[in-house]
């Protein structure tokens, strides 16, 4: 196989007919914010709406306490559910097909894939009604933008980003000694506490990880706890409720990251052994900082990092080296990439990744050089096959081996989708060339055989893309 050939498949998703450029000239080509997703509707327009459904909601209920007709207030009530839960669902499909698109297309498909690495990597929800429309924004504003930047940048956009903080229920977290959480137990209205999500998933997946070269963290229970204390006051502009909303003087545009000093808990904070004296929102910052910066996060991130392009058990000297690269730097992770295109270990582990369904969709495209057309069906066709973008069910996302997703039933609903999706090659196409140029120096003659034997281009093109040369990359 070129060297090309095999950068298409192994760091990108697949070639196209116009050829691509090389790993480290894709690094410069890359667009952060590429027109289809320069046009998508912003975090303000999101949190409007899901503000206007909540004030509607409270209103509503006030209803239903005083109505004689508490079924109508009831139906009114549902009713202005399933209309934000519309418009979210909306603006999530939207974003999955601007996406697609701008992967399908793109120039720089490394980047694009390290985009939709790291998105996988801060998982959110889109499940989750509040989180529906703000999902894929996760990825193009918090990502997007510092994919080839700093590791500690991504962090702290992605942790201050509303799908973040409102799919880990950052918002209802109040400290119990704030002068909020003080006041509202004085009048013991109801019991106020912290909620610790959002730094339990930061410290076990976003940073630290569980475990590291088979050894602990280094961060107990209590660690978990102070983070989260040091937490409290995170919030989103327009969207918070209760004290936390009447604790907001100045709360900002909504959508946007806000601080509320009155539910934060006030003190010092101790986490692994050291002390954070900082006031209020600059606390929180300077945890993240620092384990931005935490050998036990160099390790999590380059295991993920080999695993993802070398193969499901990663070497450990690739590893050691992706590690090296991210504690010298700083995090740099554009020198990080450097080190995975240069490895001699991807380079020689031929075909080891099984692709995901949407790894698999996204290159088929890319092959069949169709674009992004999906009879907008794109939603519901990531659904079928088993990998719904933006809704891995779990803060951990999808799972990044062969096992997870090579079984026979999922292989039988990616033939279903290659046939549909091959009705638009055209009639004259010779898909023995097709398969000649898309699988260059991996085509297997039992492959080309039962290509050529094909009953017409379509059926051809089809079996190129489930076949197990094209499955894996």
């Amino acid at each position: 196989m070129s060297a090309s050939s095999f950068s298409d498949h192994r760091f990108g998703y697949g070639p196209r007919a116009s050829g691509s450029a090389a790993l480290t000239d894709q690094l410069n080509r890359y667009d952060p914010r590429p027109a289809l997703i320069a046009a998508l509707a912003p975090k303000s327009e999101v949190a409007t709406e899901l503000a206007n459904y909540r004030a509607q909601t409270r209103e509503m209920r006030a209803e239903m306490k005083g109505s004689r007709d508490p079924a109508q207030a009831k139906e009114q009530q549902q009713a202005a559910r399933k209309m934000v839960a519309r418009a979210g669902r909306d603006h999530y499909a939207t974003a999955v097909e601007a996406r697609f698109a701008t992967a399908v297309a793109s120039e720089a498909p490394f980047v694009e894939r390290l985009v939709h690495f790291w998105a996988n990597h801060f998982a959110v929800s889109a499940d989750k009604l509040g989180v529906t429309g703000f999902a894929g924004l996760l990825e193009m504003e918090a990502i997007r933008p510092h994919v080839l930047g700093r590791f500690e940048d991504m962090l702290i956009a992605v942790e201050q980003h509303p799908a973040m903080l409102l799919y880990l229920d950052q918002a209802q977290s109040i400290g119990p000694d704030s002068p909020i959480g003080a006041r509202i137990a004085l009048r013991g209205l109801r019991k106020v506490g912290l909620n610790e999500n959002l730094a339990r998933e930061i410290l076990e997946l976003h940073t630290l990880g569980v475990r590291t070269g088979g050894a602990r963290t280094g961060y107990s229970q209590t660690d978990v706890t102070e983070f989260a204390r040091a937490l409290t006051g995170w919030t989103v502009a327009g969207l918070a409720a209760g004290p936390t909303a009447r604790a907001m003087s100045d709360g900002g545009s909504p959508g946007e990251f806000a601080f509320a000093p009155p539910v934060h808990q006030p003190g010092n904070r101790t986490i692994m052994g050291k002390t954070y004296a900082q006031p209020g929102l600059a606390q929180g910052l300077a945890i993240l900082s620092d384990l931005a910066r935490n050998t036990s996060t160099a390790r999590h991130v380059a295991t993920k990092l080999a695993r993802h392009f070398e193969g499901d058990e990663p070497s450990a000297a690739l590893i050691s080296r992706l590690e090296g690269t991210f504690l010298t730097s700083e995090g740099n992770l554009k020198a990080v990439y450097t080190v995975l295109a240069e490895a001699p270990e991807i380079q020689a582990a031929k075909q080891a990744k099984f692709k995901t369904p949407w790894d698999w969709l996204v290159s088929s495209h890319r092959a069949l050089d169709l674009g992004a057309g999906t009879s907008g069906r794109l939603v519901q066709v990531f659904t079928q096959l088993g990998q719904p973008v933006w809704r891995p069910g779990s803060p951990a996302g999808y799972d990044d081996v062969a096992a997870s997703w090579a079984g026979p039933d999922a292989l039988f609903r990616r033939a279903e989708v290659a046939e549909q999706i091959t009705r638009r090659v055209a009639a004259n196409a010779d898909p023995r060339a097709l398969a000649e140029r898309v699988l260059a120096g991996r085509l297997t003659p039992a492959t080309a055989q039962a290509i050529a034997r094909a009953e017409s281009p379509m059926q051809g093109a089809a079996l190129m893309l489930v076949s197990p040369e094209f499955l894996r990359r």
